[in-house]
């Protein structure tokens, strides 16, 4: 099993049980981690507090990998996530997560996601 394989198969180990400790533990200890904010999380506090934030903003939630590549010390892995947010809306989005490897670990995580389905439309 690749690096990617493992981490495709722990996050949707997190997603189910609310619990990020497997996934983390996947992560280098000089790991950097980001998404569309501008914050960039390191270290694995940085990766707990990561983990443990994008599974409290939802009830629930679950990631289908529909590609993924591992080469050359990088690994992307293409996605569709659905679920349910905190206050019980459904969701539904997609994107692509990129990890770049460093002896067996995750030494950096980038993730690009249509933040569009996060934005409730307006009340008319």
């Amino acid at each position: 099993m690749t690096t990617t394989e493992e981490f495709m198969s722990a996050l949707q180990n997190a997603e189910a049980s609310k619990d990020p400790s497997g996934l983390v533990a996947l992560h280098a200890g000089d790991v950097t981690l980001s998404n569309l904010t501008t914050k960039t999380w390191q270290g694995m506090e940085g990766a707990q507090a990561f983990w443990e934030s994008y599974l409290s903003d939802f009830q629930e939630i679950r990631s289908e990998f529909t590609h993924h590549h591992e080469s050359d010390g990088q690994g992307v892995m293409e996605w569709n996530a659905r679920g349910k947010l905190k206050n019980g809306d459904d969701i539904e989005y997609r994107g692509v997560s990129i990890i770049e490897i460093k002896d067996g670990k995750v030494g950096a995580f980038r993730t690009y996601y249509d933040s569009a389905a996060f934005v409730s439309p307006a009340q008319e």
